[in-house]
């Protein structure tokens, strides 16, 4: 075995699942699906995960009666692969906005569409990939959708699952943008490269996302 590839594998054993990626996305990784990213900042999020974020800092919170989740979509639109099947692209996006309206409902009234004193979250899932080489969907084109079937001197051996998201969260009235977020996270890998990806594998990440938005929420309308 050469070097390089005996120093790779060293690498990924070392920093787990999440391979040698790192676990901010990089903004030559952004997919274009928020307006403006220059404001973004590293940051962490209120469980301490890493991320991208921007908060209009003159927000007032306390004006809002109701939230409105807009279906979540991927960006740009993927295409199925044999790992990673339509079936579970659809799950992916509906239990995405199962957890958001779960966890969002439990500050506001979730509503039915934009209203008065209502606010937007539009979400998006920006990437999914398996590989064994971590989160690298952007190499082509920057969402998407990417099966990376490749095998090193190790075999059939486990295939990271990373994925990402953008978001953004609006003023119904005005649709001025009052935050936005992006970050990814990793899921349980795949047996190998041939392992179909399902919803259960990603569940929890989604899961921590909602969570993390409500969090994120009830702190800071806490400081206004």
């Amino acid at each position: 075995m050469n070097m390089p590839i005996l120093w790779a594998i060293i690498c990924c054993a070392m920093l787990g699942f999440g391979g040698c990626a790192s676990s901010r996305v990089d903004p030559a990784q952004y997919s274009g699906f928020l307006k403006d990213y220059s404001l973004l900042k590293p940051a962490e999020s209120a469980t301490g995960a890493p991320v991208m974020r921007w908060i209009d800092p003159d927000v007032k919170l306390g004006k809002y009666t109701r939230v409105y989740i807009e279906p979540s979509q991927f960006f740009p639109p993927p295409q199925p692969t044999a790992v990673i099947p339509a079936q579970t692209l659809q799950a992916i996006t509906r239990y995405f906005d199962t957890a958001l309206r779960r966890e969002l409902g439990k500050n506001l009234p979730l509503a039915s569409g934009p209203g008065p004193d209502t606010l937007i979250v539009r979400p998006a899932i920006t990437a999914v990939s398996t590989s064994t080489e971590g989160l690298k969907p952007y190499e082509v084109i920057p969402l998407a959708l990417v099966a990376a079937a490749v095998n090193t001197a190790t075999g059939g051996r486990d295939q990271n699952v990373e994925i990402a998201t953008e978001a953004a969260f609006l003023d119904a009235d005005t649709h001025d943008v009052l935050a936005q977020v992006v970050r990814k996270g990793s899921g349980t890998p795949l047996e190998n490269n041939k392992t179909q990806l399902t919803l259960d594998s990603v569940k929890p990440v989604l899961d921590g996302w909602a969570k993390d938005l409500r969090l994120s929420y009830e702190t800071l309308k806490a400081k206004h």
